[in-house]
């Protein structure tokens, strides 16, 4: 499903799309959060569906955001991710993108309860976050391994329906 924004297109990520994305994750300053297996096209199944878009802006691929669902009633949540090149950086266009996703993810899919999970350390993306009513929940203690094998704290941010902003 193609979600748009004001200035986004979300288009959901083809096995095309892996070049231009390892390209943008191949740059130092997202390659220091981002996997090796960041561009695989994950397998959705029912019980945990993974949805997958790459960020358009004016028609260049500018990045990549994935939503994924926990749907045990008892449970019920979904999570983002989301990495933009160092050209799209600092426009606005994370929370756009981030926003656009949480109202399809609230709107259309009936959660109440949005997270996200970034490297403490990474002040620009969790500033990102919280402009769009993300709120600090806790650190995750050695919880990302960076390229350089080292552990680093994680921060857990949650954003409930009624936050968005």
């Amino acid at each position: 499903m193609e979600l748009r924004g004001e200035r986004v297109v979300l288009r959901p990520m083809v096995e095309a799309d892996r070049r231009a994305l390892e390209a943008i994750v191949a740059h130092p300053g997202i390659g220091e959060y981002w996997g090796d297996d960041t561009v695989e096209l994950e397998a959705s199944d029912g019980d945990e569906p993974v949805h997958q878009w790459v960020v358009l802006v004016d028609g260049a691929i500018a990045g990549y955001v994935q939503a994924y669902e926990e749907l045990d009633p008892q449970y019920r949540y979904a999570g983002l991710d989301i990495f933009l090149a160092p050209t799209f950086q600092g426009r606005g266009l994370g929370p756009e993108v981030l926003r656009t996703v949480a109202r399809w993810l609230i709107e259309v899919r009936g959660h109440h309860r949005l997270v996200i999970d970034p490297r403490a350390d990474n002040a620009r993306a969790i500033g990102a976050y919280e402009r769009i009513g993300f709120r600090r929940v806790g650190i995750l203690r050695r919880y990302d391994r960076g390229r350089d094998g080292v552990l680093r704290d994680g921060l857990l941010l949650d954003l409930l329906a009624d936050e968005l902003r």
